[in-house]
C-alpha cells in the first residue's frame, strides 16, 4: 500500500536524511525543482519542444517575431517565504536555462528567507529579477489575457507542507488559477481571460497537509479565492491532503517525484496512513460452498426489505459460499418474491436470531440496512454481538444507539466493523464530529483520519467512515484511505443503497475469512471499482453485477 504522510512525518524523513549526511537540504531543494520541471514536461510534452521548431535563436527569431504557433514558453512563478519558495526559485532557474521567459514574484522579504531558499534566490537573481507580490492596488498581480496563453505555466510555490496559517491575501493569484481558459475546450477559449496551466508544488497553497481542509481565519475576506491547480507535484510520498477533504479537488492531478530519500518509515511517532488496496485471492479448487462461509443478513419488516437484499446480493457476489436473509414474518412474502440464489429464513426478534445462530456455520452477520429503529432493533443487535460472530453494523444498527452510544461500545468486539456515513458518525461520536466539522483555522487541522482513528479506539473495532475520502481505521492505529478521486472519481456512487451494498461486500469477505480491516479495505476498493466499471447512470442494484468484470481485471 502507498503511504500517505503527514507534514510532521515528511519533515522527520527529510531531517533524518540530512542528519545522516546522505544529502543536504540544498540538494533536496535542487532535486525537488528538477522533479517539478520533469513533471511539467511529462504531463505536457509539447512544452518540452523548442518554440522555434529547433531552428535556433537569433535577432530575427526573438519572441516578437515568432510566427503563429511558435509562441515562446513562459513561466510565472510565485515564491513564498519558506522552502516551498526555494523550490520555486529552482524551477524558475531551470526553465530559464531552457530558454523560457520567466517572471518571478516573491511574497515576503528576501532577507528573511530560510538559508537554502536564500541561496536559490541569489542564484535566480543572477539570471533575472524578482518582483514583490501585491494583492491589491495598481501593482496587484495580474496576467494579460493576450500575452499569457496556453504557452504559459503558472507555478504556485507559495506555501507547501509546512503551512500552519490561513492563506487569505492572495486573491489576485487565486482568481487567475480559477478562471484560466486552459481548462476550456479550444473553441470556447475566447481570449477574455488568461490561459495558463497551473502547477502547485507539494500542495495548492492554502490546503492543510494533514487534513486536506482549506485553512481560513474566523472571518475570511469576502473576496477569498482558493488556489486551483491542474497539476500538483509532490515529493517522496503523497500526503494525506492529496486524498482527503478539499485536497483532491484543489490539486488537479497529483504526481509524486523522487528526491532520493530512502524508502522507509518516518521516525515521527504514530502509525503511517496508507491508501486502501484490495487483498483478494482466487478461490482454490477442491472446496465446497461452506468452505467460503455463510453470511446472514437481517431484513427489516414489510416495505423495508430492499436494503437487506442489496447487502445480501453484494455478499454473495463477492464470494460468500452461502447467504441467507433473515426476515420477520411480515416481510417473508416480499423477500421470497425477490430472492433466488439467496436463501430465506423467518426470524422474529432477538430470540429468533439467537436460535438461528446456534448453527455455527453462520460465520458473518450484517445488520442495520432497513432494519428499523424500534426497540427490538437494539435487542437484535445485542443478541447478535453476544454470539461473537464477524459482524458488520450499518445504518439503523448504529443510529438506534444515538442516545447511548456507550451501550453499543461496551458490547462490540474486535471482529466487528462499523460503517457510518457522516450523519451516523455524528450520532455515535458527536464530540469527534464536532471537532472534525469545526472551521480549520490553523494547521495541522483535525482530520478525518484523526477522527476515524479515535472512533475505532473508542469502539474497540474497525470503523469505516464513508465518503469520497473513505477512511478505515483499526483500534491499534492502523489506517487507510480509499480515495475516490482523480482517475478513480465515481460521483455516481452517491445513490440510495450503495452503502448497503458496501456493507454486504464487507460481510461476504468476512464470511470468507478476511480479517475486519482486510475486509473493509478490500470491500471499499472493490466498491469504487464496480462503480467505475458501470459508469454514469449507476444505481445500487448495478454494483454487485460488476464484480465478475472487476475480478477479471484484477486477475482473479
Amino acid at each position: 500500500m502507498t503511504e500517505l504522510l503527514t507534514a510532521a512525518q515528511m519533515r522527520a524523513i527529510e531531517q533524518a536524511a540530512i542528519a545522516s549526511g546522505e544529502v543536504t537540504g540544498l540538494e533536496l531543494m535542487e532535486r525537488a525543482g528538477q522533479g517539478v520541471v520533469e513533471a511539467i514536461f511529462e504531463e505536457w510534452p509539447e512544452l518540452a519542444e523548442p518554440a522555434d521548431g529547433g531552428r535556433g535563436a537569433g535577432p530575427s527569431r526573438t519572441p516578437e517575431y515568432l510566427e503563429k504557433g511558435e509562441m515562446p514558453r513562459r513561466a510565472v512563478v510565485l515564491c513564498g517565504p519558506g522552502n516551498n519558495g526555494g523550490d520555486g526559485f529552482v524551477v524558475a532557474r531551470l526553465l530559464k536555462e531552457r530558454g523560457w521567459e520567466v517572471e518571478v514574484f516573491l511574497y515576503g522579504e528576501p532577507d528573511k528567507l530560510p538559508p537554502d531558499a536564500k541561496v536559490n534566490y541569489e542564484r535566480w537573481r543572477e539570471l533575472g529579477a524578482v518582483v514583490p507580490y501585491f494583492d491589491e492596488g495598481e501593482s496587484a498581480f495580474a496576467l494579460d489575457p493576450a500575452r499569457y496563453r496556453e504557452n504559459t505555466v503558472l507555478i504556485d510555490a507559495l506555501f507547501g507542507t509546512g503551512l500552519t496559517r490561513p492563506v487569505e491575501k492572495f486573491n489576485s493569484f487565486g482568481w487567475v488559477t480559477q478562471i484560466t481558459e486552459w481548462r476550456l475546450i479550444e473553441p470556447l477559449r475566447k481570449g477574455g481571460f488568461p490561459a495558463p496551466r497551473v502547477v502547485s508544488i507539494d500542495l495548492p497553497s492554502g490546503v492543510c497537509t494533514d487534513s486536506g481542509e482549506i485553512l481560513q481565519s474566523g472571518k475570511p475576506s469576502r473576496e477569498f479565492e482558493e488556489v486551483h491547480a491542474d497539476l500538483t507535484v509532490t515529493f517522496h510520498r503523497k500526503k494525506l491532503a492529496h486524498a482527503l477533504a478539499n485536497g483532491p479537488e484543489q490539486s488537479g492531478k497529483v504526481v509524486v517525484k523522487s528526491i532520493g530519500l530512502k524508502a522507509g518509515r518516518s521516525n515521527e511517532p504514530g502509525e503511517v496512513a496508507k491508501s486502501a488496496e484490495p487483498n483478494l485471492k482466487r478461490k482454490r479448487g477442491g472446496h465446497h460452498k461452506y468452505s467460503h462461509g455463510h453470511a446472514l443478513v437481517l431484513s427489516g419488516g414489510h416495505g423495508k426489505t430492499g436494503a437487506a437484499r442489496l447487502a445480501a446480493r453484494g455478499a454473495l457476489r463477492i464470494g460468500a459460499g452461502l447467504v441467507t436473509v433473515g426476515s420477520p414474518r411480515s416481510a417473508m412474502f416480499e423477500n421470497a418474491a425477490n430472492l433466488t440464489a439467496i436463501m430465506l429464513r423467518q426470524i422474529d426478534g432477538a430470540h429468533g436470531v439467537s436460535e438461528l445462530l446456534e448453527d455455527t456455520r453462520f460465520n458473518a452477520v450484517c445488520l442495520g440496512p432497513g432494519l428499523g429503529r424500534g426497540a427490538d432493533t437494539q435487542a437484535v443487535v445485542m443478541a447478535v454481538l453476544k454470539e461473537n460472530r464477524a459482524t458488520v453494523l450499518d445504518a439503523d444498527a448504529l443510529t438506534r444507539f444515538e442516545l447511548k452510544p456507550q451501550a453499543l461500545f461496551e458490547i462490540l468486539h474486535e471482529n466487528c466493523v462499523l460503517t457510518p456515513h457522516g450523519g451516523e458518525f455524528a450520532k455515535l461520536f458527536p464530540d469527534l464530529a464536532e471537532k472534525l466539522n469545526a472551521p480549520a483555522t490553523t494547521g495541522p487541522a483535525y482530520s478525518k483520519v484523526d477522527a476515524t482513528r479515535e472512533a475505532a479506539k473508542r469502539a474497540g473495532c474497525v470503523v469505516l467512515f464513508k465518503g469520497p475520502d473513505t477512511v478505515i481505521a483499526a483500534p491499534d492505529g492502523r489506517c487507510s484511505v480509499n480515495s475516490a478521486h482523480y482517475d478513480r472519481s465515481a460521483p455516481w456512487l452517491a445513490t440510495a443503497g450503495s452503502g448497503d451494498v458496501l456493507a454486504g461486500f464487507i460481510t461476504g469477505l468476512m464470511a470468507r475469512g478476511f480479517s475486519p480491516m482486510q475486509a473493509a479495505e478490500t470491500a471499499a476498493y472493490i466498491h469504487v471499482e464496480c462503480a467505475l466499471e458501470f459508469g454514469p447512470g449507476l444505481i445500487a442494484e448495478d454494483l454487485p453485477e460488476q464484480i465478475p468484470a472487476v475480478f477479471r481485471k484484477l486477475g482473479l
